[in-house]
């Protein structure tokens, strides 16, 4: 399993100076990879092309960009340029957002996010193979249309699929699934299962957790549950809540001591979790630091 870092979910302002910065330090203590989180502020998939000139080893993903409001074509372009930005180093996550933000703060149809993401991967996917795109749907049509951007090709994409259709949209089209809010039984028996079930054998699966390594997890827990209220709000996260039998978003983090973590991180690799995606979310400056340092010497065993 490889160890990576969130960054930007728990909506911290930051310059992009002091995101390079911590992409930069996460690679000097041996993560894996780094996860940008798209919401409201710096543009997840320009900022990791920058990283990607700035560091040398570590994995870039994101976590995730929307589809909505980007043509396929453009998001190929530009996530093909952050893949040559990096020398191979870039996965692609994207997700269809939530319907307060599609439609309540941009204005568009969320009437069919399922046929929309088929459609999108449709277009998509041929282009980063560096094939050339004919595809007439129902919201796209794209004709004659070959991306040719050295370097660029073949890079990993995870959609955000969490419900039994998006999963079998991800096990046919992609590569798997980045998520959230997810906890480990949901994990091995409804999305790892859905995936295989789907003709995807080994698939890629980003597993995305609010973490923390401290001996105070109540109050770890109790404020996590102030961070974090929208989430359990978003109607698809709530049903993976709802799947796992939790309560709040709080209740899906792994928050404790050095065995604990070690513990629910071992058990997620064993059930398939190929990326563990640590959202290390404190106000402790302290405790935070400490829980990169012990991710990082779990990274790679």
């Amino acid at each position: 399993m490889r160890i990576g870092l969130m960054i930007g979910a728990d909506g911290t302002r930051a310059t992009l100076d002091n995101i390079v910065t911590r992409a930069q330090a996460a690679e000097a203590a041996g993560l894996d990879n780094v996860w940008l989180a798209n919401i409201f502020s710096f543009d997840a998939i320009s900022t990791l092309s920058i990283i990607g000139r700035e560091t040398q080893r570590i994995g870039l993903g994101t976590a995730v960009t929307p589809t909505y409001p980007r043509h396929p074509t453009a998001l190929a372009q530009q996530a093909m340029t952050t893949q040559a930005a990096s020398r191979g180093r870039f996965t692609l996550g994207i997700g269809l957002s939530h319907q307060v933000v599609i439609e309540g703060m941009l204005g568009l149809s969320y009437a069919q996010p399922a046929k929309h993401m088929r459609e999108y991967l449709k277009v998509l996917m041929p282009l980063i193979r560096g094939e050339t795109c004919n595809f007439d749907g129902e919201q796209y049509r794209v004709h004659g249309l070959t991306l040719d951007i050295e370097g660029g090709r073949n890079l990993p994409v995870v959609i955000a699929a969490l419900g039994p259709v998006m999963l079998k949209i991800a096990a046919e089209l992609c590569d798997g699934t980045n998520t959230w809010m997810v906890g480990p039984r949901t994990m091995e028996n409804h999305i790892i299962k859905s995936l295989r079930a789907g003709g995807l054998q080994a698939p890629r699966v980003v597993g995305g957790y609010p973490v923390l390594l401290t001996h105070k997890p109540d109050e770890a827990r109790k404020e996590l549950g102030q961070m974090l209220t929208i989430y359990g709000q978003l109607p698809s996260y709530r049903a993976m809540l709802d799947k796992e039998g939790l309560k709040g978003p709080e209740d899906v983090a792994i928050l404790g001591d050095e065995n604990l973590l070690r513990g629910e991180i071992k058990r997620l690799a064993e059930i398939g979790v190929t990326d563990f995606n640590a959202a290390v979310m404190s106000s402790d400056p302290e405790a935070y630091q400490r829980t990169i340092e012990f991710l990082a010497g779990i990274a790679g065993h």
